[in-house]
């Protein structure tokens, strides 16, 4: 087998780049590699499927540095060939990694749709009820494996503005599809309302599910987070039931 792939590689890699470009907001770079020779394509049989993308942003503003996916011994129907798509007759199972940054989560907690999830939540404090405005969130990866996460929260009825600060330990959910935030540490001064810690801690891990992640006919399952300055990477693995195609 050569190393350039082949017309029939070629236009079945173009189909799957444009069909997965179809599903995001914003590509910056987005590879799809599809190894295998003529005669297995005409049995219906693909060695590799591999997928690489970079700055890839998915709906609600949720960025992807980096995304890597391979999948081997991909059974597709012949006929959809022709037609410049991949139809697989059964689902296969991947190995992925996908790389966020501090600025990527950072985008996500001051995009709009957190905010009018926080929004739409009314939090007790001091015995009063009140409604939320997010002014600004800033998100830090730490070297400890932890998040930290500084906050400043309008409270609408009065004006006033609260400062909240936490570090936690994100921790991957025995499901492999949710991450949940432990050992939370408050910063400076005292808990103001568990209820706006806790509002916070939830819309921490419903950015970090890996659910938001998953592309039509594609769902990830993490195995393992890890945290290094800066950067957040997960290692997952996918079930596939179709590569999105043109």
């Amino acid at each position: 087998m050569s190393e350039s792939p082949g017309l029939g590689e070629q236009a079945l890699n173009k189909a799957a780049e444009i069909g997965l470009s179809s599903q995001l907001d914003e590509v910056e770079n987005l590879d799809v590699n599809i190894k295998t020779d003529p005669f297995k394509m005409v049995q219906g049989q693909v060695d590799t499927v591999q997928i690489t993308g970079e700055g890839l942003v998915m709906q609600q503003d949720l960025r992807m540095e980096e995304l890597e996916m391979q999948m081997g011994n991909v059974a597709i129907n012949p006929l959809s060939v022709a037609f410049g798509k991949i139809e697989l007759t059964k689902p296969t199972e991947a190995s992925a990694k996908v790389v966020l940054t501090e600025s990527d989560i950072n985008r996500a907690f001051n995009s709009e749709y957190v905010r009018s999830q926080l929004q739409c939540q009314k939090i007790h404090i001091n015995g009063h009820s009140r409604s939320i405005e997010p002014q600004h969130v800033d998100f830090r990866l730490l070297d400890n494996q932890k998040i930290g996460l500084n906050a400043s929260i309008k409270l609408k009825e009065t004006g006033e503005t609260q400062q909240i600060a936490f570090s936690a330990l994100p921790k991957v959910n025995i499901n492999g599809q949710t991450v949940s935030l432990e050992n939370v540490e408050y910063g400076e001064g005292e808990e103001i309302s568990p209820e706006l810690t806790k509002a916070l801690v939830d819309q921490t891990s419903e950015i970090l599910n890996l659910s938001n992640f998953d592309l039509e006919g594609m769902s990830l399952r993490v195995k393992q987070l890890e945290i290094t300055p800066g950067k957040l990477t997960l290692q997952a693995e996918a079930y596939v039931e179709q590569i999105p195609s043109a």
